[in-house]
């Protein structure tokens, strides 16, 4: 290679860092002016082209034998960089002068309380609870963080509590606490309204003896800080507060992250606001939008239903927008327009863009390494769950996670996660036993907000319906959610390409730069040739959800690829291909044979793996690969001993493992002293498992655990894994009584036992499964007896038992288990369900503080619950 050129490839990788760290300083500056919005964007847009000019070389490097790339345009490219650099060098001091020198505007926020101007729709019941929290009698100061996402109506609700108490205490004040104003504002208006004199040489320390002094004064105090961004203001004045007794202090903030920082004992509460019902808030829409008579007229339920679903039960959006339509004409043609245009009214001069610059102030207050993952949620469709575990390798592809020493990418990117969470930007759906989110999302109006984001900075184009708009040569990711897409003109940059069930695609030369493809869902039956022939650069690829069958040996040409995901498609059979793929993390490769009624033994279906599928060092996923005789006998039990070099593994899934393979599987298994989530298959119903000999070194760090088929006994390393939080044990028919083996399981939180037990009687001893909050009985065809003593199973919230023919009746001791939310009956004998039953049910007030009770009879449900 020409050494010029070389040089001049270094020279720019270290001009990009300089780049970055660049943008970095200017993204934390408030509210920039038209002109430095404009200089900003012109140097993300050569950063852009700088990271191209990078990756066209990596690309070089990559090539296959049959491949080839000029380095001469390379080389033209970095020409004209140099001299984009040569004038974002010359103006730079200037515009960071004007950045410097300019003043943060406030951080705009909901609508204040104003007298009589309180919304009540919805928060009756919270506003309840909090006056009983306040006017309970505590022998200390107590504190409570009200959280919610910005418009959620965190002041409306406090401010109504504050009203309502506030004459029973010797002492009451209100401050704002808004970003603009700095710690030793807050301290100073607190003191203020406490009446102690304030003197220009006062700083925060003194200020914090003042206001100590003057609330040993007051007897009983209520003081609330509303809009708190700073962990910092919190940390003085709780130096400053004395424990008050039965005084209390309310905290209202976006950020949920500070709020469970501070939260150091019993004495600290955190309530969350939640969204409005849908009916709550079509009535309090109803009530803005038809102020004469809070009822929708005949015509406009329709729209006024799809408009209500998109403020997606946040105050702020529903009340702002039922305003603007109260002044509308209320014909169905007229909401009909605003609501296909209400995007267009969000946006900076629409009319509605106070909701925007409301919701806004939470994404300017992310650290720029967050800035991006949150965008990142732009490119997925309205209300699309997004998995957890998806989310965080994208943005491991993508290079937005920044490497921390003794965690993986992927820790640091859960964390990452955790934190947007925390804060509000991004909402968990679903919990895993665990407390996880399975899937996240973002509010309807939040997305809004992003995607014009995304937009205005090139970070995403998304194409919906009509023909696609919005696409230049500079598009860097595109997010297609319409039918058969066709792209009509060149698009060299992109660097991720997702499709969400559209019918077809087209991949040629101009996504040669690509990074991350995922077309998950659409209807493919072969693997695309252009994967391997063009996009030499992917390190993220999923196929998920297709008709593909096999993978081409070219598989071997991708080898930036970090996430492989096939799941959910007929692939069956990995060549050895793959295992020239060093970087990779992640393979998937699984699909589940789903059928009606009880899932069969064999519902997952592997993948056979390369006999040397251990040289993969990087693998931290590895599920499912089939351990059955695949290679000749030695062959064959070398790929298994060899697993144990996959010490980086994180989950592994074997299925279809014979009996005579369980010792070198039990051996390899405990040379993976990361791993956190194990599931072992047998070869059939009728093999056992032997997996005894992970006794001496079973997993530590081992939190999920399933095991499929038949156990001659019960391993005994399981009740030596203290970290485990479920099991799942199928058909393992076991003689024995395997609770004692697991009641003193410290972090247990699931237990699923499926054809695991063949004796008659469970008994569940007092003190015992802590933490257990599911737990899951099926098919136990002798049980005929459950055992619950009392301050047994403490946590219990789900109990499921299904097809146990022979249990007539419900466990005795249920009535303990007072925490008990959910009771799920499946194809029990009639006896059993009639004993429950409202009218007459002779056990019925056994279990009449369950709040649900369902009873499914060959798939039809009968609801139990209620009096």
């Amino acid at each position: 290679m020409d050494p010029e050129i070389n040089r001049a490839l270094h020279d720019l990788g270290i001009e990009l860092q300089i780049i970055e760290s660049l943008l970095r300083d200017f993204a934390s500056k408030k509210d920039p002016d038209h002109q430095l919005t404009f200089w900003i964007q012109y140097v993300r847009d050569q950063a852009y082209a700088m990271e191209d000019v990078l990756d066209l070389f990596k690309l070089h490097q990559e090539k296959p034998w049959r491949y080839f790339l000029s380095l001469h345009p390379i080389d033209n490219l970095i020409n004209d960089i140099e001299g984009s650099l040569n004038r974002i060098e010359r103006t730079k001091n200037w515009y960071s002068t004007m950045t410097f020198n300019s003043t943060d505007h406030p951080v705009i926020v909901a609508p204040p309380f104003n007298g009589n101007n309180v919304d009540p729709v919805g928060f009756e019941e919270p506003t309840e609870k909090l006056t009983s929290w306040a006017s309970e009698e505590k022998q200390r100061a107590e504190v409570m963080f009200v959280v919610g996402m910005a418009g959620s109506g965190k002041t409306t609700l406090v401010r109504s509590l504050y009203e309502r108490v506030k004459e029973h205490f010797d002492c009451h004040v209100w401050i704002t606490a808004s970003k603009s104003k700095t710690t030793l504002d807050i301290l100073t208006l607190l003191v203020e309204k406490f009446g102690c004199p304030i003197t220009q040489r006062d700083d925060v320390v003194s200020l914090t003896h003042k206001l100590q002094e003057a609330l040993l004064l007051a007897k009983r105090y209520v003081i609330v800080l509303d809009d708190l961004w700073v962990k910092e203001v919190w940390e003085y004045v709780k130096l400053a507060l004395p424990d008050g007794r039965n005084s209390r202090i309310i905290i209202t903030t976006r950020r949920g992250d500070i709020a469970n920082s501070c939260r150091d004992g019993d004495s600290i509460v955190i309530h969350k606001i939640q969204p409005l019902s849908p009916e709550r808030a079509a009535q309090l829409f109803y009530l803005k939008a038809f102020s004469g008579t809070g009822r929708c007229p005949s015509g406009l339920e329709e729209v006024s239903k799809s408009i209500i679903q998109k403020c997606d039960g946040l105050p702020l959006g529903i009340i702002e927008i039922g305003r603007f339509l109260s002044n509308k004409s209320p014909t169905r043609n007229q909401w009909k327009i605003f609501h296909d245009s209400l995007e267009c009214e969000l946006e900076s001069n629409g009319e509605l863009s106070h909701i925007v610059k409301v919701l806004s102030a939470s994404y300017k207050d992310l650290p720029y390494h967050l800035k991006y993952c949150f965008l990142y949620m732009s490119i997925f469709p309205e209300n699309y769950p997004v998995k957890r575990r998806r989310l965080v390798r994208l943005w491991i592809a993508e290079g937005f996670v920044i490497e921390k020493r003794s965690k993986t990418l992927e820790e640091v990117g859960e964390e990452y996660l955790e934190e947007l969470i925390d804060r509000n930007l991004i909402k968990a759906n679903e919990l895993d036993f665990d407390g996880l989110p399975k899937s996240v999302g973002v509010h309807s109006l939040m997305l809004m907000m992003i995607i014009s984001i995304a937009h205005e900075e090139n970070f995403c184009t998304v194409c919906t319906g009509g023909a696609p708009r919005n696409l230049t040569r500079n598009t860097r990711r595109l997010s297609i959610q319409k039918q058969d897409f066709e792209v009509s003109q060149p698009l060299p940059r992109v660097r991720s390409f997702f499709s969400f069930g559209i019918a077809k695609i087209k991949i040629d030369s101009d996504f040669k730069l690509l990074n991350v493809l995922d077309i998950q869902g659409t209807p493919l039956e072969e693997f695309p040739s252009a994967i391997t022939k063009l996009l030499l650069l992917l390190r993220y690829l999923s196929l998920r959800k297709t008709n593909i069958k096999s993978i081409p040996s070219s598989l071997s040409h991708l080898r930036q690829l970090e996430t492989l995901d096939l799941k959910q498609t007929l692939v069956t059979r990995v060549p050895k291909a793959v295992l020239q793929l060093e970087k990779l993390r992640h393979l998937l490769v699984y699909r589940y044979n789903y059928m009606e009624g009880v899932p069969p033994f064999d519902i997952v279906q592997g993948f056979k793996a390369p006999m040397r599928i251990s040289e993969l060092k990087n693998l931290q996923t590895l599920s499912f690969v089939k351990a059955s005789v695949q290679h000749r006998m030695s062959r064959h039990l070398r790929m298994i001993q060899g697993l144990g070099n996959l010490t980086q593994l994180r989950k592994l899934g074997v299925v279809e493992l014979a009996k005579e393979d369980g010792a070198n599987l039990c051996h390899s298994i405990g040379k993976m002293p990361n791993l956190h989530s194990l599931s072992v298959t047998s070869l059939s119903m009728d093999v056992p498992l032997e997996l005894d000999a992970m006794t001496y070194n079973p997993p530590a760090f081992l939190q999920r655990l399933y095991l499929k088929g038949t156990l001659q006994k019960f391993p005994s390393w399981i009740s030596s894994l203290y970290g485990l939080m479920k099991i799942g044990l199928k058909w393992s028919s076991l003689a024995e009584n395997l609770i004692p083996a697991l009641q003193n399981l410290p972090h247990l939180v699931e237990l699923q036992l499926l054809d695991a037990y063949s004796g008659t009687q469970l008994e569940f001893k007092s003190g015992k499964f802590p933490q257990l909050k599911i737990l899951d009985l099926q098919q136990l065809e002798q049980l005929s007896s459950i055992v619950m003593e009392e301050c047994t199973l403490p946590c219990l919230q789900k109990l499921i038992i299904g097809q146990c023919s022979k249990l007539v009746d419900i466990p005795r001791g249920i009535d303990n288990l007072i925490h008990l939310q959910m009771l799920v009956l499946y194809d029990m004998p009639d006896p059993f369900v009639t004993r429950l039953r409202r009218n007459g049910g002779p056990l019925r007030s056994s279990v009449q503080h369950i709040p649900c009770i369902h009873s499914y009879k060959q798939g039809v449900l009968e609801v139990l619950e209620g009096s």
